[in-house]
């Protein structure tokens, strides 16, 4: 079995063997630790001269990579929590998503910023946020959120290779030992890979979108709209939608958020003329509002019904009941789904 976390370990792997100009940073990545997570084992022990350990300063590691970007070397930094983004706000927004317009696009920023996110361990308030919402819709910048599904570590791979801007990726953290689902796995759906007309081949890599819906169902009723861990408690609900209450759904996984492509989600909407996002960041303005808003604006007085399921608006617990009180769960999506349908 190959979990989410051995794909990403192996991109890294793969970056670094293929490309001298890849380099990693981050807080405790050398071995025998190799991360917080893992993800990074065994990598300074391959390529000690490139996976460089760092002092706790993550606008430091930010903007020195900045630097190296620019320079022409290809760096990825881990930040030890998704909740430390706020620390590098600055460097992302007003430094290395700027360059490239600043300097006339003679410069580019291929920057990889990788950060675990979200709650479910019990980890606290500053330790368990959901928090891209802060960061989607700045100029300049690509955030990319893996799912369990297809390839993870391509989708890695690509984006420190091929990638010439500043990107985000964001790894939700119960992702990691989720095994890697292709359509041989999912025995019970069927998994497809949406075209998107005018990308090219590296750019579908990149930032790829896929469909999945219960293999031998009637049409769909109702489009799901999820992306890191949530598509995996959207599959979970999915199965139990269509065998308990017989309603049927799509489900739309993108694996980029910004920019973000809304077509894949119209189409599955003019399917099924309902529409439900779910996200693990808590729900005021977040993408799930952006999303219906883009779908309301495209598709009129022809969508039925759209909601939004996400955490509440308060802080994450580290007590296990509350922390599950305040997080989406897969019986609310099944709640919401019943809701909108009857």
């Amino acid at each position: 079995m190959v979990t989410v976390l051995d794909s990403l370990n192996s991109a890294l792997r793969q970056a670094l063997t293929l490309d001298a100009r890849v380099y990693l940073l981050g807080e405790d990545i050398l071995d025998p630790y190799g991360g917080a997570f893992k993800v990074t084992r065994g990598l300074s022990t391959e390529f000690p001269d490139r996976v460089l350990t760092t002092p706790i300063s993550e606008a430091g590691i930010v903007g020195l990579a900045s630097g190296m970007a620019l320079r022409g070397l290809r760096p990825v930094v881990e930040i030890m929590f998704g909740d430390f983004l706020t620390l590098i706000a600055d460097q992302v927004i007003n430094h290395a998503a700027k360059f490239r317009w600043m300097y006339n696009d003679q410069v580019r920023t291929p920057l990889v910023i990788r950060v675990p996110m979200g709650g479910r361990r019990g980890y606290g308030p500053t330790h368990s946020q959901t928090l891209e919402k802060l960061f989607l819709g700045v100029p300049g910048l690509r955030v990319l959120a893996p799912s369990a599904f297809g390839d993870p570590g391509d989708l890695l791979a690509c984006a420190i290779l091929i990638g010439d801007d500043p990107t985000l990726f964001v790894e939700n953290k119960l992702l990691y030992l989720l095994p890697v689902q292709n359509k041989t796995d999912l025995v019970d759906f069927e998994l497809n890979i949406v075209p998107q007309d005018g990308r090219g081949l590296d750019e579908m890599r990149i930032g790829v979108t896929y469909l999945l819906t219960v293999r031998g169902a009637p049409p769909p009723i109702l489009t799901l709209a999820a992306y890191g861990y949530m598509a995996e408690i959207a599959r979970q609900a999915m199965l139990k939608l269509a065998y308990e209450y017989e309603i049927f759904t799509e489900l739309v996984v993108p694996t980029q958020l910004a920019p973000f492509e809304i077509e894949p989600i119209l189409a599955s909407v003019r399917r099924t003329g309902r529409l439900l996002t779910i996200e693990e960041g808590n729900l005021s303005l977040g993408w799930g509002a952006e999303i219906v808003t883009r779908t309301v604006e495209a598709s009129g007085a022809s969508l039925q019904a759209a909601r939004r399921l996400a955490a509440l608006d308060l802080p994450v617990p580290a007590s296990g009941p509350l922390e599950s009180g305040v997080l989406p769960s897969m019986e609310n999506l099944v709640e919401l789904a019943i809701e909108m349908v009857r």
